[in-house]
């Protein structure tokens, strides 16, 4: 018998040390749609990581371009600075009695042409256009990228951990504290939430960190809806008072318990809030409310762009569009096979 059991429990450990999240990455890796999803999503990360160094678009403000160019492959002609100091001219024109300046004319063009360069100002191509400045909407797609993900996925973050973490205290618990975060919760909801972001807006100012604050701060009642339901429905559950009477702890029962069960529910509503909350960075930052001016997200380029669509100029609302549509997707389908890695029914048909 004692041969037989050296033998048998490396083969049963694995199994036991088999956790939620490994289970999880081990369904997610299988799910084609998921790890394309995750390939994107961490491409921007890696994007955003080299914006913020400088590496890329460290020069989005430079004026590389014709301003308004459209999208060109060929490159834009050389501009060359002018030739001369334009002096009124005409038959029979006495320029001293015209201009009284007219006498100094010729020797302030002898001074420009000891500084004046004879080489032409070598423009760049840009192959997805410029804006009214002539810098290129591309590095700046690049560089809103890492302001517009920064303030979505953040802000979306820090309202799922609220939210998850009211939800958990107000459905495990219940009672006072419960009732305590029912009235916490109806105060919020019970005013419109765009009136609710505003106001909070008037309060912290723009910039990036203001947006992050705001939208965290009002953005967690729906989270914490969904997940104190789910642990309502869970705290009663046969597992759940198995590891009470193991001697399990309060914290160690909703967290590592209860949580990784209804994990899925808060995965998708961040999927959800990401979405949502860089929509809300662009209304903001539309009205002057969202970043500062000093800097560029998808939502100030949008701003922008809503002019230039007047004078036909459709570049930058393309590439500023496509840019938020890739990651919003790719998110979003990511999160969906993230859900599904961790949902207990899947689990239990393993």
């Amino acid at each position: 018998m004692s041969a037989v059991l050296p033998a048998t429990l490396p083969a049963t450990t694995p199994a036991t040390g088999d956790g939620v999240w490994h289970a999880a990455w081990r369904r997610l890796r299988s799910d084609n749609v998921g790890v394309f999803s995750l390939a994107i999503v961490a491409a921007f990360l890696l994007l955003i990581l080299l914006s913020s160094l400088g590496v890329v678009a460290g020069d989005w403000q430079r004026e590389v371009g014709v301003p308004d160019a459209p999208p060109t492959f060929i490159g834009p002609r050389a501009k060359s600075a002018p030739t001369d100091i334009a002096q009124p001219t005409g038959p029979d024109v006495d320029l001293s009695a015209v201009d009284p300046l007219a006498p100094r004319y010729a020797e302030w063009a002898a001074g420009v042409a000891k500084y004046r360069t004879t080489e032409a100002v070598k423009l760049e191509t840009l192959p997805f256009g410029a804006d009214r400045l002539g810098r290129d909407v591309f590095a700046k797609a690049v560089k809103g990228s890492q302001i517009s993900i920064f303030v979505g996925v953040l802000a979306a973050l820090l309202a799922t951990f609220i939210g998850t973490v009211l939800g958990a205290f107000g459905g495990f618990f219940g009672g006072k504290i419960g009732d305590a975060l029912e009235w916490l919760y109806n105060v919020f909801t019970s005013i419109p939430s765009i009136l609710l972001i505003f106001a909070f807006a008037a309060v912290a100012g723009r910039g990036v960190q203001s947006v992050v604050l705001i939208l965290g701060l009002t953005g967690w009642t729906g989270i914490y809806r969904l997940v104190r339901a789910e642990f309502i429905k869970h705290s009663g559950r046969e597992y759940v008072r198995a590891a009470e009477a193991i001697g399990a702890g309060t914290m160690s029962r909703m967290f590592r318990h209860i949580l990784p069960n209804v994990s899925h529910v808060s995965l998708v509503q961040l999927s959800i809030h990401v979405v949502s909350f860089i929509k809300a960075e662009v209304i903001l930052s539309y009205l002057g409310l969202g970043v500062g001016v000093d800097q560029v997200s998808w939502g100030t380029m949008l701003a922008e762009a809503q002019g230039e669509l007047i004078l036909g100029h459709w570049w930058q609302l393309a590439v500023a569009t496509v840019f938020m549509a890739v990651f919003v997707t790719a998110f979003s389908l990511f999160t969906d096979a993230l859900r599904d890695a961790l949902d207990p029914k899947l689990r239990g048909l393993e």
